[in-house]
């Protein structure tokens, strides 16, 4: 199965077809698959985390260091239309994986620029946070919900996407108070006192630098809203 790359991003491998997994975090690295509600083969929502070699994670985190006041994410692109599933079954080990640098512009087009020669990642099925299908007839809950994922003090919230259209984000928490390493692997489900705001939102409704509280079942967690290592309300919801 083959489809045409995102209208709204210009790519050096814009003339092929892979998946992408954003990279999200510093001490440990987790993988977000950019998933896309009406494009079958990507129709997942799924966190993970692949083995990196040393060259890959310390070009990642130079580059990071670099860009961490701007709008920039990374990702990584590997070609091919295969099924997540493998991956989750432990059919596939191993990607050949080309890291990118994401930018945005002011009219919010994405550039994807490879920053680093396809290298060899390894994959493993019990490294798996998170996978499940996108639903994008299911309802909107009331207030915005989270996934949380992470290892030790640095805990990642990715907003759980129900019903389309919507947008697909992933911030990095502050001084997170009340997750336990349970909430981690496999990913919690954080709902927020945000209201849901039932659509593709225009921006991200946590502010970066606030504090906001949310329950994890009955109990109650606390975090601030830091750095967005993805933001998508675009090619998320394009049919």
């Amino acid at each position: 199965m083959t489809t045409a790359p995102m209208p709204d991003t210009v790519s050096a491998t814009a003339d092929r077809h892979g998946h992408r997994f954003l990279l999200i975090g510093k001490k440990t690295i987790f993988s977000y698959h950019l998933g896309l509600y009406y494009v079958p083969i990507h129709a997942f929502q799924m966190i993970t985390r692949f083995g990196l070699p040393d060259g890959l994670r310390d070009t990642y985190l130079a580059d990071l260091a670099a860009h961490e006041d701007q709008q920039v994410y990374y990702s990584l692109f590997t070609e091919g239309h295969w099924p997540l599933q493998d991956i989750v079954d432990g059919k596939r080990t191993s990607l050949p994986v080309e890291l990118e640098r994401v930018t945005v512009d002011a009219q919010g087009n994405r550039t994807f620029t490879p920053i680093l020669d396809a290298v060899d990642v390894t994959c493993r099925k019990e490294d798996v946070v998170h996978y499940r299908p996108l639903d994008p007839e299911a309802g909107y809950p009331d207030f915005v919900t989270a996934l949380s994922f992470g290892q030790g003090d640095e805990v990642h919230l990715t907003h759980r996407l129900a019903g389309a259209p919507n947008w697909d984000e992933v911030i990095t928490t502050v001084n997170p108070q009340g997750f336990q390493p349970g909430d981690l692997t496999p990913a919690a489900t954080v709902t927020t006192t945000v209201k849901d705001p039932h659509g593709a939102a225009p921006k991200s409704p946590l502010t970066t630098g606030t504090r906001y509280e949310g329950k994890i079942g009955d109990r109650t967690v606390a975090f601030t809203a830091g750095r967005q290592g993805w933001w998508n309300n675009t090619s998320l919801n394009k049919k």
